[in-house]
């Protein structure tokens, strides 16, 4: 199955039924202005719970080297997800296969600077009235074909249980990134379609092949 990440948990049975529905990975978002921040300690604690094999992601937004390594660390987290206005050479702060690097592609220029990132994987989302993200608008799926071809494309921005076949067959990313489409109310997951769209991905999955694997277990 295509890997999911269900992003924005911010507590334990949320963490607990994602990871039951067959997620990937986790991300945790530390960016207090998010509707979705978690405090690292609370954090840590859900990290702790986890099945040993899920991928947990720390989501940051122009935080500085030094407190990303400190939060990695003492979360225990395997990848970054960097998705605020960092620029390539901010990302070579961090091995590259450990980053993940959101962009919002509207036009040909930011296709062209997003190629210049020298990172594990792309993730096109869609920003809306100053906010960095979870803001349920679709990406532009267009550019996010494209720059799949040149990146390890991970696809977000609006993905629910309406669109996420189209978004499959259309797009055909490397992973999928989830976030408000499956919650009640930001912050909050709703089970059921949770339970759903983890449904809806694997009937929608024809073509049996290797999947490039974005999400990796950082080795310590």
């Amino acid at each position: 199955m295509t890997q999911v990440k269900i992003c924005g948990i911010t507590n334990k049975e949320d963490a607990m039924c994602a990871a039951d529905c067959g997620a990937a990975a986790l991300g945790f978002i530390f960016y207090p202005h998010s509707p979705r921040y978690i405090k690292p300690t609370e954090a840590r604690k859900i990290v702790g719970l986890l099945p040993d094999d899920l991928v947990t992601v720390g989501v940051f937004v122009n935080e500085k080297p030094k407190e990303i390594k400190k939060i990695v660390e003492y979360c225990g987290l395997d990848m970054i997800q960097l998705h605020g206005d960092e620029t390539p050479e901010f990302c070579r702060e961090f091995p590259s296969a450990q980053v993940i690097k959101a962009v919002e592609l509207k036009n040909e220029a930011d296709f062209v600077y997003a190629k210049s990132f020298q990172v594990g994987a792309i993730l096109v989302d869609s920003r809306h009235a100053g906010l960095y993200g979870g803001t349920g608008k679709k990406a532009n799926w267009n550019l996010a074909c494209r720059i799949r071809d040149k990146k390890l494309l991970i696809l977000s921005g609006g993905l629910s249980e309406k669109n996420v076949a189209e978004a499959l067959k259309e797009v055909s990313p490397a992973a999928l990134d989830i976030n408000s489409g499956v919650e009640s109310e930001p912050g909050k997951k709703d089970h059921a379609k949770l339970a759903r769209i983890f449904e809806i991905i694997r009937a929608s999955e024809t073509i049996l092949e290797d999947l490039p694997i974005i999400f990796k277990k950082r080795k310590l």
